[in-house]
């Protein structure tokens, strides 16, 4: 099955700026948090489709390269090898443009028709990413938190401290690419000599093979265990922002180089806010008697508690705003602001001197409620732009 665009996926035209992408990708993962559509697979497809699209469309350079290339590009060799398209701008001569090229398509066919070096991968493999998510609440997101969190990874193996072989041997030279890590297939056309270069597949691009594996690691020269990282969360981030941990991942096979551990943010639903960008909403009830006669009341913060002033005459639905109350900004200077939504409480049961107090209360408003005036929709729509 296809994927989607990622532009389609996060309903967004292709034009749109980053706070856009922004917004509606923290839109879709609200709505199809898993923690909020329990065992809904299709929400939960819809929710790893939206944080894959802004994970690329967010990142300027994943996002030049899908823009050009498509799907293929992200998944092909223009992600591989830390390659920049910069890189072209530091060339001395077309020997190293094409030795660039090289490294992207994993062989030395260009080196080796502009007369340029060449060589493909060779040497151990690096190890396998890993992608952790880590769930988190309003209040940690708000503060910045350190988190310790448990993984299983592949790391050296402690008998043969990662070669692979078998105590006191080292492994030999590959006898199908002779120590190079690659192979190469010459044919001739019309137009004169060919070559082709692939990764060996014996040694795998490393060069050596192991002839007297290790019983512990069966000659991977790694096993997996159980391991404890700590992470530092920055205030401020949201579902689908990701933490890059450099070199925690799998290690490679026979003292490859480690991969990284991916930790992806996912934000818990709160039970009193809900999260608007860097603005938190809460919904307030209050009496009939407060709303009119006014009050000061006690509201939640994520900070703590605080009082706040009901001003006499206040109508259902109108918001009030507590400056600096909200989430900061990542690695910004600016805090988010608490919306607090009050909505006049309707009692469902009256005792006989309540139901006499409003019926005379009934007699004296009769044909003073006003007609008209902005509905609730619109007063949000003023708040939040």
């Amino acid at each position: 099955m296809s994927k989607r665009d990622y532009y389609e996926v996060l309903g967004v035209d292709r034009k749109a700026s980053t706070d856009e992408i922004k917004k509606s990708y923290r839109k879709q993962a609200m709505k199809n948090h898993p923690d909020r559509n329990p065992g809904d697979k299709e929400a939960e497809a819809r929710f790893k489709e939206a944080a894959e699209a802004y994970e690329v469309l967010s990142d300027p350079q994943k996002k030049q390269i899908y823009d050009q290339y498509g799907h293929e590009g992200l998944g092909g060799p223009f992600q591989s090898g830390g390659f920049q398209w910069s890189d072209f701008s530091h060339a001395s001569d077309f020997s190293d443009i094409f030795d660039n090229l090289d490294s992207i398509f994993g062989g030395g066919i260009f080196g080796n028709l502009f007369g340029g070096r060449g060589g493909g991968r060779r040497g151990p493999q690096r190890g396998e990413d890993l992608r952790v998510s880590l769930e988190l609440t309003l209040e940690e997101i708000a503060k910045g938190v350190q988190k310790k969190i448990k993984i299983n990874r592949l790391h050296p193996c402690e008998v043969c401290h990662g070669a692979g072989s078998k105590g006191g041997t080292s492994a030999a030279t590959c006898p199908t690419c002779g120590g190079v890590g690659q192979v190469r297939q010459s044919t001739r056309s019309i137009f004169g000599q060919f070559v082709n270069v692939t990764t060996c597949p014996t040694c795998r691009g490393e060069g050596k093979v192991v002839k007297d594996p290790c019983g512990a690691c069966g000659g991977e020269g790694r096993v997996r265990g159980a391991a404890t990282l700590s992470v530092s969360i920055p205030a401020g981030v949201s579902s689908g922002n990701y933490i890059p941990m450099r070199g925690q991942g799998n290690v490679g096979p026979r003292g490859g180089p480690a991969g990284d551990c991916i930790v992806f943010i996912e934000e818990k639903p709160h039970e009193l806010f809900e999260r608007h960008d860097n603005d938190v909403l809460y919904d307030l009830a209050v009496s009939f008697s407060q709303a009119a006669l006014g009050d000061e009341v006690e509201v939640p913060t994520l900070s703590g508690r605080v009082r706040m002033k009901i001003p006499p005459g206040t109508q259902s639905g109108k918001i009030f705003r507590l400056r600096g109350k909200g989430v900061p900004e990542v690695n910004g200077y600016q805090v988010g602001d608490q919306l607090v939504r009050v909505s006049v409480w309707t009692p469902t049961r009256l005792s006989k001197r309540e139901e006499e107090l409003f019926q005379e209360l009934a007699r004296l408003e009769n044909g003073k409620v006003p007609a008209g005036g902005k509905g609730l929709f619109e007063k949000m729509r003023e708040v939040f732009g």
